[in-house]
């Protein structure tokens, strides 16, 4: 419950919530707050390996089939839905990072896991093209389909969701190789 109500509140407001918010929220007190939790960097750790054990079961077991259109749409769906859920704690741990190796190392497991994502999803195309350029292209992906990108067009452009999705999935497409015949 400390959890979820961390996290409900970083999605309600941008400013890393204190302990006695966490706790008002959470039905606690403070006191149990720091009896679970020794500080918010611990809480902070705890809520970014929850959001990793819920983004990871919902990715990577399916979206691998179909033709080059289902699996963009597919991709940029998923993906749509992890940028809107967990960027307010992607924002608090990003501003934290210089903090904590430990929140270093889970920001670098989390862009791994999705170029790793990238690499599955067009593995068709990208087998097409020559090493290096395959790289850069997942790259690009990666750049393309990062949280921010996802609040920029949101947020600062005030783009429908569907729009926002749309747009991802037009650049991609335009970013992939053709796809072989035979896949």
């Amino acid at each position: 419950m400390v959890i979820e109500a961390y996290l409900a509140l970083l999605r309600e407001n941008p400013q890393v919530p204190t302990a006695a918010q966490v706790a008002e929220r959470a039905g606690y007190s403070v006191r149990s707050v720091f009896e679970r939790f020794p500080d918010l960097h611990a809480l902070r750790l705890a809520a970014t390996d929850y959001a990793l054990g819920q983004a990871n079961s919902n990715s990577l077991t399916s979206g691998f089939d179909g033709d080059r259109q289902t699996r963009v749409k597919a991709h940029v769906e998923r993906r749509a839905r992890t940028c809107t859920e967990w960027l307010p704690l992607w924002r608090a741990v990003n501003a934290n990072k210089g903090d904590s190796e430990e929140i270093g190392t889970r920001i670098h497991f989390v862009r791994t896991a999705t170029v790793k994502r990238i690499e599955l999803m067009y593995r068709p195309e990208l087998s097409a093209v020559p090493e290096r350029e395959s790289r850069q292209i997942v790259l690009a992906i990666e750049a393309i389909i990062d949280f921010e990108s996802w609040a920029r067009m949101r947020d600062f452009f005030g783009l429908p969701y569907e729009e926002a999705c749309a747009v991802w999935i037009e650049a991609i497409d335009r970013l992939l190789p053709p796809t072989p015949a035979d896949s």
